[in-house]
């Protein structure tokens, strides 16, 4: 075990200054109080803590045992030469190489580690990644935008109009938020698409806190990632259980007539949707309060 006054003195010699609290936070526990006796300076203080280090690693270790006598048989072990002690093996530890157990002074080159075996069976794969910009209308519907970039002024306008032609009307306009997957990069992955739907899935559940409660999602765009993450399939999101469209982006429909045109009847059911939602959840709310 490397004692606190050996381990100062390796950071002392690779140049880092140990870190001393100079203050008590409340309630902490105090800090042990102990004095060590400190090395007498000399010469070789004003040396650079580089050329300290290599003077230390380049000492002469002294026999941790007398050598045999001549009569006596030599054995094996005997005629291999003596490890350094354990503190110049770790400052050499340190400088990237380790001493080799038979060859005494000799450094033999680290060996990077084996990686940690994987809790799944295969090998890690690379993450799905994928970027949208996502609302919630009054808490209920989802309405997303595949891309990195929050919707343009027009297209927003596009929506609060087609919306209000539905006949869905929320309190507040449509207010985008940014989502990208991963969060973090360099993570092993094992299930790629999994991940990749509980990561929304978590991102959603955070935003409950503020009412977001889903019923619907729509989604103006087609990305091909997000499309398999949202498993929309007969008007349904299986990976997040809800009632689900999705057509053209919001930027194709208004250069389009015909792309509206043909948006029309879904506009119908849209309005049906969110008035029959509606009057589902205030009927619950009356019950409750019955």
């Amino acid at each position: 075990m490397t004692t606190e006054p050996q381990r100062l003195q390796y950071l002392e010699a690779m140049g880092l200054t140990a870190w001393t609290a100079r203050y008590q936070l409340p309630n902490a526990r105090p800090t042990e109080a102990c004095e060590w006796e400190l090395p007498t300076p000399d010469d070789s203080a004003r040396q650079a803590p580089g050329e300290r280090l290599q003077a230390l690693l380049d000492t002469p270790v002294e026999p941790s045992s007398p050598p045999p006598s001549p009569a006596a048989p030599v054995s094996p072990a005997a005629e291999a030469p003596a490890r350094p002690p354990a503190g110049e093996r770790k400052a050499r530890a340190l400088l990237g190489g380790l001493v080799s157990e038979a060859a005494g002074d000799e450094i033999a080159p680290t060996t990077a580690p084996e990686p940690a075996p994987s809790v799944a069976s295969g090998e890690p794969q690379e993450a799905l990644r994928f970027a949208l910009q996502v609302a919630c209308l009054d808490g209920r519907w989802l309405v997303v935008q595949p891309g990195e970039a929050a919707p343009s002024p027009l297209a927003q306008r596009l929506l609060v109009n087609l919306l209000r032609a539905a006949g869905v009307t929320p309190e507040h306009p449509p207010a985008f938020e940014p989502f990208h997957w991963p969060q973090i990069e360099g993570l092993h992955v094992q299930a790629p698409l999994d991940e990749a739907r509980q990561g929304l899935s978590a991102f959603l559940a955070g935003r409950a806190r503020r009412g977001w409660a889903p019923e619907r999602l729509l989604v103006f765009g087609d990305e091909a990632t997000l499309t398999r993450v949202l498993a929309i399939e007969d008007e349904r999101s299986t990976a997040l259980g809800l009632p689900a469209w999705q057509g053209p982006a919001l930027d194709a429909l208004a250069a389009s007539a015909e792309a509206k045109r043909d948006l029309w009847p879904r506009l119908v059911d849209w309005g049906r949707a969110w008035q029959g939602e509606a009057g589902n959840e205030a009927k619950g709310e009356a019950g409750g309060d019955a």
